[in-house]
């Protein structure tokens, strides 16, 4: 793979430290190459927060895939039923061919509810409830217990959910009760995972999960306290990067991923208007370093990147996949340029 290569040229190439005048050069320790790679053939992943094909945890599953290792995911239980259906009935086929040909197998589906991590947790209306029905083992502990008992260790874990049920009102207008919710959802689910799953994973193996700019920016439009939610789970990144890598040799990283239209950010919308995301979209388009689409596949293979050998030495990191909006602090479309201002925009030759 390309990454691969690059990888290996630039370890040739940092083999030998410049030194000072007059001494020799210092040769720098090198890890053997065969330990630096993109094969994960033999690796298992656990994908949690798939519940379709249009968000990036199924982008970072393929590009998983794609690489050879099995794919295990969690769906919250609500959709889980349309989930398996779809994959059953080939609706997902074509989502879910590689580029080699054949198709990405996700060997099992488990039920997973993110914001329970015991059965303790679980309140009686949630057991009541028929979506709930049949299932037995769908809490964060729960589910730790059923991979270890199907696969023994694991070597990747994917944090791909959040939710915000007050999403679309601004913080001023949040309850507690919205603002802890989501912040449950959204971030603790990630620190429970780690303590969960760590345990039954290799030594060497990863974690990453997903954040949004709006957690170090104010992005209007994103409220509900999920800015705070996301800026949670950036902190929480660096402190599990630290004891889940001193405990266990997990390494535990995040990505700061551009807006994507998938099926759960297209219901942060007022009736009516046009959607939160596709003004996102439209904005980020406009206004990053390089103005054009941002594709789930993007944050698939830095996802991959994170989660393989590739950055075994990489812990603790916000990575931004976001065709450089971070680093904008001017709108190059504002309205206050319209009055006859304009800015310098370096032009394609």
């Amino acid at each position: 793979m390309k990454l691969a290569v690059l990888a290996l040229c630039l370890s040739a190439a940092s083999a030998f430290v410049a030194a000072p005048a007059g001494r020799a050069p210092t040769k720098v320790a090198a890890a053997p190459a065969a330990g630096i790679g993109g094969d994960l053939t033999g690796k298992v992943a656990f994908v949690a927060g798939v519940a379709d094909s249009t968000g990036y945890g199924w982008a970072i599953a393929k590009a998983l895939a794609e690489a050879g290792a099995t794919i295990i995911v969690g769906t919250w239980p609500p959709v889980l039923n349309i989930f398996k259906s779809s994959l059953d009935k080939g609706k997902l086929d074509d989502d879910r061919k590689l580029s080699n040909g054949g198709m990405m197998d996700i060997a099992k589906v488990y039920p997973l509810d993110a914001v329970f991590d015991t059965p303790d947790d679980v309140p009686d209306d949630i057991k009541a409830n028929k979506r709930y029905a049949g299932l037995e083992s769908f809490t964060i502990s729960e589910v730790a217990e059923s991979i270890a008992k199907d696969y023994g260790k694991i070597d990747i874990l994917v944090h791909s959910l959040a939710n915000g049920p007050e999403v679309t009102k601004p913080l001023l207008e949040t309850s507690r009760k919205g603002y802890l919710a989501a912040n449950s959802a959204s971030a603790y689910s990630f620190v429970s995972l780690v303590q969960h799953v760590a345990p039954i994973m290799h030594e060497g193996g990863a974690a990453v999960s997903l954040t949004y700019i709006a957690s170090e920016d104010v992005i209007p439009g994103y409220g509900g306290g999920m800015s705070s939610a996301k800026a949670a789970l950036e902190s929480d990144t660096r402190t599990l990067a630290w004891e889940a890598g001193r405990k266990y040799g997990v390494r535990v990283n995040t990505i700061s991923a551009g807006p994507l239209k998938s099926r759960a950010a297209s219901a942060i919308s007022t009736k009516g208007e046009k959607s939160f995301i596709d003004l996102a979209i439209d904005y980020s388009k406009v206004n990053s370093p390089l103005n054009k689409d941002l594709y789930a596949d993007d944050v698939g293979a830095s996802a991959f990147f994170l989660l393989s050998d590739l950055s075994r030495a990489v812990t603790g990191v916000t990575l931004y996949v976001d065709n450089g909006l971070h680093s904008m602090g001017m709108a190059v479309d504002s309205a206050a340029l319209n009055d006859g201002g304009s800015l310098p925009v370096p032009q394609r030759v």
